[in-house]
């Protein structure tokens, strides 16, 4: 079994466990001890000028970081990966800001990172890329002579060709992506868009097979929906805190349900519309006045961003709107908590809640919707209200599938799963916790390993352009 090697925009931390930081980290973690293996990316450390790596030892897997310079925090985070990659890939073209130095930003820090793996790897090293702030990762390893095979997880979506073609780079960052052996994405619609932009604006072949053919390489494109870790976080939920006990208690006394967001402050995930919806379907069955609270938790992210700053403020006038509308002095309708809650903590409060409230305008999977699932009583389960925009929807139909868009709509779905009977919600549960089963964490990456290890041609043979 050769060794492995992640590559990431950040390393998991490994002094803590894995468990808290979430299904990827374990799956990660597990995999490296099992192989050994090398864990790359930023330390996370911003300084004024270059550092050597530093390289850390934690059992079988060495850890290798590279701090940025301010410049390279500004250009390559800021300025090309967070401004113009998150919002383009998630179909935002309104909030794309171009800036060709942030592009050359971009393909440095990738070349900087490759240069410093380098000397690291071995000749039958697996290594696996994560997410789009590493697109042109392999190219620069290519261009130093790597010949391993070298795989590629887009953890967001992949857009359609047309939206992709808006970018100014489109034709490099696809180029780029054609240096990997796999390119693994979410949803068979990310797979598709890539598919068809290759077919628009390329002289690649799409075989029969779903391969595809580039000059004398041929690399694999293909679905695999991520996972978390099922039974562990299902353990977790039913370790309840005291807090989250005495809680639940109050709200049991009083007949009071919970609807639950837990959502990073992002543009991406519909939190203003979600408010809306829950103000509408208070508004439409006033019977709900005073029999629900609507829990969102939303940690920064971001902060130096503009487009997060204006949604903070967004979210915090909607929600004291609607609470000044319809609070009394025993209840108030929308808690919302703009900090971190640990793991452990967010696990029993999914278990407390008895709705589900996951409404992305697009999202890559989601694994909140699927932890909700997890941390859910099978005798008296809560309802997962999600949106078709989620690739966790491809998989998940037994959810309660929502247009996040009509606000109508998500507030009589949201209601409709506050008033379910227990046998539709056992049902709908059962099914969904079987898919999230079947794929795990530990699913996605072992096939994902299989086929770039699995996978035929030589990475040795790459067109002229590459050498």
């Amino acid at each position: 079994m050769s060794r492995l090697v992640v590559v990431s925009n950040r390393i998991a931390d490994l002094h803590h466990e894995p468990v808290q930081q979430g299904g990827l980290a374990v799956a990660l973690v597990d995999a490296l001890r099992e192989r050994g293996g090398v864990w790359f990316g930023w330390s996370g450390e911003i300084v004024d000028r270059k550092e050597e790596a530093h390289v850390g030892q934690h059992g079988s897997i060495t850890t290798l970081s590279l701090s940025l310079t301010k410049k390279d925090y500004s250009e390559y985070y800021l300025g090309y990966a967070n401004g113009v990659l998150w919002p383009l890939f998630h179909y935002r073209l309104d909030l794309v800001q171009y800036r060709s130095s942030h592009f050359s930003g971009y393909n440095r820090v990738n070349r900087k990172f490759a240069a410093a793996l380098m000397p690291y790897l071995k000749l039958d090293d697996t290594i696996w890329v994560q997410d789009y702030h590493l697109i042109t990762f392999a190219r620069s390893l290519r261009n130093l002579g790597c010949r391993q095979r070298v795989g590629f997880f887009l953890h967001i979506p992949f857009p359609p060709p047309d939206i992709l073609a808006a970018s100014s780079n489109h034709a490099e960052l696809v180029e780029a992506l054609t240096a990997y052996d796999v390119i693994g994405m979410q949803t068979f619609l990310d797979v598709n868009n890539f598919k068809r932009y290759l077919t628009d604006h390329t002289d690649a072949d799409v075989l029969e097979n779903g391969d595809v053919r580039i000059g004398q390489r041929t690399i694999k494109v293909e679905r695999f929906p991520i996972g978390m870790d099922v039974e562990a976080f299902g353990e977790m939920s039913q370790r309840i805190t005291e807090d989250v006990a005495v809680d639940t208690k109050r709200r049991e006394v009083l007949g009071r349900k919970q609807v639950i967001g837990v959502d990073r402050l992002d543009y991406s995930k519909g939190l203003p519309s979600r408010v809306k919806a829950f103000g509408r379907m208070l508004a439409k069955y006033p019977e709900m006045e005073k029999a629900v609270t609507f829990l969102q938790i939303a940690p920064p992210t971001r902060a130096a961003v503009n487009a997060y700053s204006d949604i903070r403020d967004e979210m915090e006038a909607l929600t004291g709107s609607i609470n000044g509308k319809y609070s009394d002095f025993n209840w108030t309708p929308i808690r919302y908590i703009h900090r971190s809650v640990p793991r452990n903590k967010l696990a029993a409060l999914f278990r407390a809640s008895q709705a589900g409230f996951v409404t992305p305008l697009r999202d890559g999977m989601n694994l909140v919707a699927k932890e909700y699932v997890a941390a859910q009583n099978p005798e008296d389960p809560g309802v997962l209200v999600l949106s078709q925009f989620a690739g966790a929807a491809e998989e998940m139909q037994e959810a309660l599938i929502v247009n996040p868009y009509d606000i109508d709509e998500m507030a009589d779905k949201l209601y409709a799963a506050l008033t379910m009977p227990l046998n539709e919600r056992k049902e709908r549960h059962g099914a969904l916790l079987g898919k999230i089963k079947r794929f795990d964490a530990k699913a996605w990456l072992v096939e994902f390993l299989k086929v770039l290890e699995d996978s035929g041609e030589e990475t040795s043979r790459l067109p002229k352009s590459r050498r």
